[in-house]
């Protein structure tokens, strides 16, 4: 896999940024903001204009108030939508830096985000990548403006971003997500073939090569969300819900098709036998207690008009 990087760039960034946006440009110019004012300076960043309206990226990019930020950012202009994959994977394959991470148009940073990661990856070289804590933002436009209504951490009950946890679902997104890029190499890009879910399979194989940890307990990574909001202004989760079931479940099929490929069928046929009659115990342990609750309650009925 050629992971060279393509046209100019900084010199020698530490991290690479990939943007991927598409007609969003109140939100590209917030995701803006929060790339240039990070504390830590050595970075790179690439939007991705997937199909959208180049003019108006470049008036954001040229708009910048330090020269120093607009020289360091790059866009790649797709004449149409290509996909939200084929556009991290546009971004992975022109980035220059020892580290990568995907910033959603819509998401924001702490100032400290990229400092502390950097920090830590360099303090650890056997690891992988890091996970900052992610705090929710819930958030509604109004007047042009966005009106943040609450915040809330993001599965703040995990102790690390563990593969156990992850296989039931996507336990952390890409706006927390700073890793060596040297991983491509190793277990390739993310899948073009799914239109949501590829930041959670790749999620999968990481985290299958080896542990991740949490960058401490104060969240750095902001993911902005709006209830109820359609079009442009949805959040991919809750814009593309059915996308999401749809390849979650064409995921685990591929993966449960492999394993039997490799060590047949017996010991999934046992455990969908097992598991189903585990459910099957526990609604009939519910309706015995119903049962026997009801029972006593017309007891004590009885007792009491006597």
């Amino acid at each position: 896999m050629d992971l060279s990087r393509h046209g100019p760039a900084v010199s020698a960034p530490r991290v690479s940024i990939v943007v991927r946006t598409k007609d969003r440009p109140d939100f590209l110019a917030r995701a803006l903001s929060s790339i240039t004012g990070q504390s830590f300076e050595g970075w790179e960043a690439i939007v991705v204009n997937d199909g959208g309206n180049p003019e108006k990226v470049a008036a954001l990019v040229a708009g910048l108030p330090r020269a120093a930020d607009r020289d360091r950012i790059r866009v790649i202009d797709h004449d149409e939508s290509r996909g939200r994959w084929v556009s991290a994977n546009a971004g992975v394959l022109a980035a220059a830096g020892e580290f990568l991470v995907l910033h959603d148009d819509d998401d924001s940073w702490h100032r400290d985000f990229l400092t502390r990661a950097v920090e830590y990856l360099d303090a650890r070289p056997d690891r992988q990548g890091v996970v900052s804590r992610i705090e929710i933002v819930w958030e509604r436009e109004e007047n042009g403006h966005f009106v943040v209504d609450e915040r809330e951490e993001f599965q703040a009950q995990l102790t690390a971003p563990l593969l156990a946890d992850t296989l039931l679902f996507n336990r952390f997104v890409p706006i927390g997500f700073l890793y060596r890029r040297s991983l491509h190499a190793e277990l390739g890009l993310y899948d073009e073939k799914l239109p949501v879910v590829g930041d959670w399979d790749f999620n999968l194989k990481v985290l299958s090569r080896g542990p991740l940890e949490y960058l401490g307990d104060q969240p750095l990574a902001y993911w902005h969300q709006r209830r109820g909001a359609t079009g442009n202004a949805a959040n991919s989760v809750a814009g593309a819900r059915s996308d999401h079931a749809k390849y979650d479940a064409s995921i685990r099929d591929d993966a449960l098709r492999s394993w039997v490929e490799s060590n047949g069928t017996g010991l999934v046929l046992y455990l969908t036998k097992y598991i189903d009659q585990r459910f099957v115990d526990v609604e009939n342990g519910i309706r015995a207690e119903i049962v026997a609750s009801s029972f006593w309650r017309r007891a004590l009925r009885r007792v009491r008009r006597r």
